[in-house]
């Protein structure tokens, strides 16, 4: 059994590997969540979100919010999912003028959290991930009660997909 503060460790072999994190994240999702989503660029942290929200069944485009640093995507279950991306700003202070009150967001998930200093909810999960070879590494941490339970119900759906 892994322990509170012992990661969940993957190895995403291809794209399908990183889909597969996605559907199990989202099939062991809890009510309300928030993931913060870490790595270098070109780690998968647009590939993971977009793999996770598709599986939440939104339909359609699912942009990157690289030049929007938002983007709110609405779920058949109920609410939003936000997906951000604080890449491009400079100053968490910019957060304010993106009207992130947060009623509507059943899920947040925000790539480059640390550019958003404390103006952002607090993780219940982090997704950190890394280019491992021709695929990718990541690492699931419960920040939260919840997101633990939750990265070790992933863990074990994606166990059993792959």
């Amino acid at each position: 059994m892994t322990a509170a503060h012992e990661p969940i460790a993957l190895t995403l072999r291809d794209a399908d590997a990183t889909d597969a994190l996605g559907a199990a994240l989202a099939r062991t999702r809890p009510a309300q969540a928030v993931v913060h989503l870490s790595g270098d660029l070109g780690a998968g942290k647009s590939t993971l979100a977009r793999a996770l929200l598709r599986a939440l069944g939104v339909q359609g485009a699912i942009r990157s919010p690289t030049y929007t640093l938002v983007e709110r995507y609405p779920l058949s279950a109920g609410g939003e999912a936000w997906h951000l991306d604080l890449y491009r700003i400079g100053d968490a202070g910019e957060l304010e003028f993106l009207g992130l009150d947060g009623d509507e967001a059943v899920l947040w998930l925000i790539e480059w959290p640390d550019r958003g200093g404390g103006a952002l909810p607090a993780a219940d999960l982090r997704v950190e991930l890394a280019v491992d070879g021709e695929g990718r590494s990541a690492r699931l941490l419960g920040a939260s009660a919840a997101g633990l339970a939750w990265a070790r119900a992933a863990g074990r759906e994606l166990a059993a997909d792959l």
